[in-house]
């Protein structure tokens, strides 16, 4: 993977993370990240965190989040960028996420405990660390309790599809996010779109949707895209008129295909999200 001078998509201890805002941000700049992204789950308190403390004069940050939704049934991701931190109807949104994110980890913690473990609720709060929770926050607790070996484990055991801790949620649809986005003045972009387990013709036609309801743009560049995959997305991006991103997807230091600032090239070829933003 190439290292870049921009990231697009990053997550701390804000979401799913393991690196404080603050650290991700100097840890980036080390990598030679000159505009970065912090695109947590559902939740713009790390962007927030960082805004009120200020950061070096080296590295310049962008607004943004990614946003969980729904296409029918299939679960995607939506990173917004440049986005009105401010905007009533973004941050009213991010609320709600706020409550049904607690709602479901209370729900996760019932359902464990009904099948025999302790009860995980404020350890897997804790491990959240003021942010959003989520079912890693889950297996990071049963690491803790020495109930599972690792993290893998945990979802292989209890957390994983149709495991006893896969709570479903009726997140958003994808259209009202889109709206959502462009009401703070953002750009949308449909995060790797190859990672959701679809055959290529479903891959088609999310981003066929994806583009009908005023989505902005393909994210091409990110850790484990083929290069097949590239150019069939490559080939998307112009058929639909979209730009292009990429970024990092960057949660974990320990992580070792992926890091800040590196992932696969975007094609030159390609109008890019930099454009719109910069």
């Amino acid at each position: 993977m190439l290292a870049h001078s921009y990231d697009f998509h990053t997550h701390s201890t804000a979401s799913d993370g393991t690196l404080a805002p603050q650290v991700l941000i100097e840890k980036a700049s080390e990598a030679g990240v000159k505009l970065i992204a912090l695109t947590d789950h559902d939740s713009m308190s790390g962007y927030q965190a960082l805004v009120s403390s200020g950061i070096s004069a080296d590295i310049e940050l962008v607004a943004g989040v990614e946003l969980t939704c729904r296409l029918d049934k299939q679960v995607v991701h939506v990173v917004g960028l440049n986005l009105d931190a401010s905007n009533e109807q973004l941050n009213a949104h991010l609320l709600g996420l706020d409550q049904l994110r607690m709602e479901r980890a209370k729900a996760i913690a019932l359902r464990l405990h009904k099948a025999g473990l302790p009860d995980l609720l404020e350890a897997a709060i804790g491990c959240a660390g003021g942010g959003q929770i989520g079912r890693p926050h889950f297996a990071q607790a049963l690491l803790q309790m020495g109930l599972v070996n690792d993290q893998q484990q945990a979802f292989k055991k209890y957390l994983g599809a149709g495991k006893k801790g896969d709570v479903k949620v009726e997140w958003p649809q994808l259209a009202s996010i889109i709206e959502i986005i462009h009401a703070a003045g953002g750009v949308s972009i449909l995060a790797h779109p190859t990672k959701y387990n679809l055959t290529l013709n479903k891959v088609r036609y999310l981003v066929a949707q994806f583009s009908e309801l005023g989505g902005d743009a393909l994210e091409v560049g990110y850790p484990a895209v083929t290069a097949d995959h590239q150019k069939s997305l490559s080939v998307l991006v112009e058929k639909h008129q979209l730009m292009a991103s990429g970024g990092s997807d960057f949660h974990n230091p320990d992580y070792h295909w992926t890091g800040l600032g590196r992932f696969p090239k975007v094609p030159e070829h390609l109008p890019h999200v930099l454009d719109a933003i910069r």
